[in-house]
Order: C-alpha cells, then sequence, then structure tokens
C-alpha cells in the first residue's frame, strides 16, 4: 500500500512537471498539440509570454522563438550606380519578430533559416534598387544615411512594384495568402510586398563598407601612379633647371669676386712696389754710399750661400768686388 501510494505521488509530480513550461524573458511560446499548433478563436496561433505557463502533459509540446533584435550579415556583393559604375557594398542589418503568430505561419513553423533568406534577398534587390537611383558622389556622402533609412521603409511598408517581381517577391506574397488561408481572413491586412507579411519589423539598416572592384581598384592606382610619376618627372625638371640657374649664378659671382681680388691685389702690389721704391729712393738720397754698401752685402749673402762651392768668373777690378778689398788708407 505504501509503496503504491509513493508511485503515485512520483507520478502526479511527474504530470505536474511535465505540464508547466517556463518562456524566458527575451522569446515567445508556442503551443503544439499533436504536432498542431493551438490557436484562438480567430484561428491564431495562441502566444505565450515570458513566464509560467501551463499545458497539457505528453499531448502538448512548447516551441520558443527569440523576440530579441537580431542582426542579419549580409554578404558583400557588386551593384551598379545611376551613371553604370560599379561598387562593391558590405551591409547588414538588425530585424525582430513583431507578430509571432504571422511570423510562425509564414516562416513553417518559424523556420528562422527560412526567415533570414527571404529577408536577404529582398534587402538586397531593395538596395540595389535604391543605389541604381544614385550616383557614387551621393552614395559616398550620404551623411545623413538617407539610403539606409529609405531601404529599411521600403522592407517595412513594402512597394507597388508589381510589374518587377522577384521570385522572393513572390515567396513572400505566397507565404501572405497562406496566412490569410490559415486564419481565414481574420489578420490584419498588410502589403504582401512588405516584411510586415512575415510578421518581420526591420529595426536597422547600416552599411560596413563601399569599395570599388579590384580592377577598377588597380585601373584607379595605376592613374593615380601614372599622374604622380608625371608630375614628379616635371617637379625633378623644374628642379634641375632652377640648380642650373643657381650654379650659374654662383659661378658668375665667384668670377667677379676672383676678378675683384685680382685686380684690389694687383693695385695693392703696385701700391707696395711704389712704396717700397720711394723707400729706397728715400734712403739712397739720404746716404748714397751706405746705401751701395748694404745692397752689396746683400749682393754676396745671395751669391755665396751655397757653401762656398759657387763659381764666379769676374774680373777682380770690377765693382763687385769693391768692398771686399783693403779699403784705402
Amino acid at each position: 500500500m505504501r509503496n503504491s501510494f509513493i508511485v503515485a505521488i512520483i507520478a502526479v509530480l511527474v504530470v505536474l512537471y511535465s505540464s508547466i513550461f517556463t518562456v524566458k524573458e527575451g522569446e515567445r511560446g508556442i503551443v503544439l498539440r499533436f504536432s498542431k499548433v493551438v490557436r484562438d478563436a480567430e484561428n491564431k496561433p495562441i502566444i505565450y509570454e515570458p513566464g509560467l505557463h501551463f499545458k497539457i502533459p505528453f499531448v502538448e509540446m512548447v516551441k520558443t522563438l527569440d523576440a530579441r533584435i537580431q542582426t542579419l550579415d549580409i554578404t558583400a556583393d557588386r551593384f551598379l550606380t545611376r551613371e553604370n559604375k560599379d561598387l562593391i557594398v558590405d551591409s547588414y542589418l538588425k530585424w525582430r519578430i513583431n507578430d509571432f503568430s504571422r511570423y510562425y505561419l509564414a516562416t513553417s513553423n518559424g523556420d528562422i533559416n527560412r526567415a533570414e533568406m527571404m529577408l536577404g534577398r529582398k534587402f538586397s534587390d531593395r538596395l540595389r534598387s535604391e543605389i541604381g537611383r544614385l550616383d557614387v558622389r551621393g552614395i559616398v556622402t550620404d551623411s545623413r544615411g538617407r539610403l539606409t533609412t529609405d531601404v529599411r521603409d521600403a522592407l517595412n511598408r513594402g512597394t507597388h512594384e508589381e510589374d518587377d517581381a522577384t521570385d522572393v517577391d513572390n515567396a513572400i506574397a505566397s507565404a501572405a495568402a497562406l496566412v490569410e488561408k490559415e486564419t481565414k481572413g481574420k489578420q490584419p491586412a498588410v502589403n504582401p510586398n512588405s516584411m510586415a507579411a512575415l510578421g518581420i519589423e526591420v529595426v536597422d539598416v547600416r552599411i560596413k563598407q563601399i569599395n570599388l572592384p579590384q580592377e577598377i581598384s588597380e585601373a584607379i592606382y595605376q592613374r593615380m601612379r601614372a599622374d604622380r610619376e608625371a608630375e614628379a618627372r616635371l617637379l625633378r625638371s623644374e628642379g634641375s633647371e632652377e640648380a642650373e640657374k643657381i650654379r650659374a649664378a654662383a659661378d658668375k659671382t665667384a668670377t667677379e669676386i676672383r676678378a675683384e681680388a685680382q685686380s684690389e691685389a694687383l693695385v695693392l702690389r703696385g701700391e707696395g712696389d711704389a712704396e717700397a721704391t720711394k723707400l729706397f729712393a728715400d734712403a739712397f738720397n739720404q746716404d748714397p754710399e751706405f746705401y751701395a754698401f748694404i745692397r752689396s752685402l746683400r749682393a754676396y749673402e745671395k751669391s755665396f750661400k751655397n757653401n762656398g762651392n759657387d763659381v764666379m768668373v769676374l774680373s777682380p777690378d770690377t765693382d763687385f768686388f769693391r768692398y771686399m778689398k783693403a779699403p784705402v788708407k
């Protein structure tokens, strides 16, 4: 009896535990009964807010959906501007679920991969259309983010370009039609060409980088390099010309300075010689005999300075040896 009571208590606890489920903060829950979504009177899935909830154990199971803002990184792609120039644009967007019932129905039971696939393709188409209306200058200088704002608004509100519908537009429209069919038209009407048809709101759109294609970048680099080399050659030629002018001016100045110096040296040398001659003349006039004697001594000094090995052929009676003779008494 006691064992049966314990087993009963355990069974009750298991059933009670299986009937309780918790939805975490930042999530929403949808209950599946025999793999079918539990719906309300309007045939819309019942969405459970964060908190503690109950379900039928072993019959119902819970699927949670992320209610937080999510980031979708878009692969860098090539886009064509209004003037038919290619740009490589790297971007991303942030999105969240704003209608969990519609999102669950439109994305094949809340398949996030399917949702991001349609969102990414729709975003690329919309961005391509917006870039095609602008030139490169308008895209690069878009300081207020008008381009990304227009893309975000177009994704949320949709457009009316039915003639240019793409595969992703048709897929979104089909998902919107499925939601209308499942809810028997009791859901609020939305533009089937918008992300609201999937229960998604695009919160923000950002462009990370805008680059030129590799071949265009290389061509621009080569052209810039050629321009810089041409400018460098021009500057070098102008520098060489200026250097020649400076050297010529310097050579001219040096020549003029040397000529002036030589002229001044000749003048000074002439003045010095004249002054020396005048001094010699004055000295001669004061005492000619003494002056002759001094000049003879200097002549003897210069003539006999080679250690007496000089040979001179002169007459003994010549006036050169006058002061070597004994004085006449």
